[in-house]
């Protein structure tokens, strides 16, 4: 029998399929989830199901659906969707929601993530506990059925999906002047079946890359974090002479964004574009001291640029249910974190990657209408060169046996020096007096130590690397 307790993680569901997930686990899985929505006030009809493109995913799916409809729910099955997609299903038709993926983890695993109606998240501290203790009941007694049992039906929200979005981004720059190139990475994940759709009809020439979708990921992983899985891209935007790439992960909920040279645009880079975009569209309607949430490890260059913007930055936790909870509480109109996940106040406060990515097409055509005007080039790499103001190393891992005690090592190594300020709020985070930092967290999952540093320049940031990593991996 599948032990739940390694598979249900703080923010989702993730196990390999056949020895941790199968279809007995997710009819149990989707029973606990029924049960725990239908407490919910008002109390859900529904329960919005969909899909990534992994082999896997149909037959898991439809187990879940049973699991729901036996506790005498309906279920609205939207098919292929990407996972901002099933957020849409769940905050337009105000239902609770259920995606099946893995995101970008090889084609062996597969997983589940869970919202309540209005796409509010369930997370290890908002129910997903008590999902995995009652389904894991289900198993040992088999899953009940609660009275009549409902029914499945299917609904297409891919059209919806794609004019809400467009509708929340003023596009309209992008038929001042002659259409964009863009190469899109869909790295055979649901991109491919996303971005044709929502980027029709705009002034905009897609060439594709890896559109098909399919689950084995024959061409590289379907994880742009990893700076190897960008080189296809890179090296097809400087030979197609585009303006800018766009790289998704495996259910597309992240974007990342190579510009016209092939170089990788930070995404505290996109953060803070999209920030003082959001700002400034707030400011039009009236609002002033709005907040605009990052995690700790997004550049210093965010919360700088969200005053600058009038806005009031607030520093958070890495994760997403961190994210979600504090826009909730201060009223965020965004989010940003360093992981290329981007939340929007207008989109539930839920993460979507396609709508950064058509923040920074709109941003790119009001950059090129501009410097039309003046006679200048007009390119990505001098538009974000006002949001990337420093240097940075991007996450580097250690292996370590004893997290803690390395921690504290580093502590003990840098707390005692003058003019450096510590900071616990997620891991260590340590800010030296010459304006560089680093942070030193621990994985969640695995027996790793996580460090990211930024700095001046890259000269700083190597030293800085060096001297942490020469502690850490002692």
């Amino acid at each position: 029998m599948p032990d739940l307790s390694a598979i249900v993680k703080a923010y989702d569901i993730r196990g390999v399929v056949g020895d941790q997930l199968d279809e007995s686990t997710a009819r149990a899985l989707g029973a606990a989830t029924a049960q725990l929505v239908a407490g919910d006030r008002p109390a859900p009809a529904a329960v919005v199901v969909g899909r990534d493109m992994r082999d896997s995913s149909p037959a898991l799916a439809a187990a879940f659906a049973d699991g729901v409809t036996r506790q005498g729910l309906d279920v609205v099955d939207i098919g292929l969707a990407s996972t901002d997609m099933l957020y849409f299903a769940a905050g337009s038709l105000n239902l609770p929601g259920a995606m099946f993926t893995a995101s970008h983890n090889p084609a062996r695993y597969n997983g589940i993530k869970l919202c309540r109606a209005g796409a509010v998240p369930i997370g290890q501290d908002t129910g997903l506990t008590t999902i995995r203790d009652e389904a894991g009941r289900f198993l040992d007694e088999g899953v009940p059925v609660t009275g009549p049992a409902g029914s499945v039906r299917t609904e297409d929200m891919l059209e919806g999906y794609a004019r809400y979005l467009r509708g929340l981004v003023d596009l309209s720059s992008l038929d001042a002047g002659p259409e964009l190139t863009v190469v899109v990475d869909a790295g055979n994940g649901m991109g491919g079946h996303t971005v044709p759709t929502v980027f029709d009809g705009l002034n905009v020439r897609v060439v594709p890359l890896y559109f098909e979708l399919d689950g084995d990921f024959p061409n590289h992983e379907a994880n742009p974090l990893d700076p190897a899985n960008l080189v296809d891209l890179q090296k097809a935007v400087v030979a197609e002479g585009a303006d800018l790439g766009l790289a998704f992960d495996g259910d597309a909920d992240r974007c990342f964004a190579v510009d016209e040279r092939g170089e990788a645009v930070s995404p505290s880079a996109i953060t803070g574009l999209v920030a003082a975009r959001e700002l400034n569209r707030a400011a039009t309607d009236g609002e002033r001291d709005v907040a605009v949430i990052h995690n700790l490890i997004t550049s210093r260059a965010v919360p700088e640029l969200v005053a600058e913007h009038g806005g009031r930055p607030v520093r958070t936790r890495v994760g997403h249910s961190f994210i979600k909870q504090m826009m909730a509480e201060t009223g965020a109109v965004f989010g940003g974190e360093h992981s290329a996940h981007y939340y929007f106040r207008d989109f539930w406060k839920a993460d979507s990657g396609m709508l950064a990515a058509l923040h920074l097409l709109a941003a790119l055509g009001e950059h090129r209408a501009a410097a039309a005007a003046s006679g200048q080039e007009a390119l990505l790499s001098g538009l974000m060169s006002g949001y990337d103001r420093y240097a940075a190393s991007g996450e580097i891992n250690s292996t370590v046996a004893d997290q803690a005690a390395k921690v504290a090592e580093i502590e003990s190594v840098y707390g005692p020096r003058d003019g450096v300020e510590l900071d616990r709020l997620d891991g260590l985070t340590v800010s030296l007096p010459d304006g560089s930092w680093f942070n030193l967290r621990a994985s969640n999952t695995e027996p790793l130590l996580r460090l990211n540093v930024e700095a001046g320049d890259d000269a700083a940031v190597r030293s800085l690397v060096d001297e942490v990593l020469a502690v850490v991996r002692a």
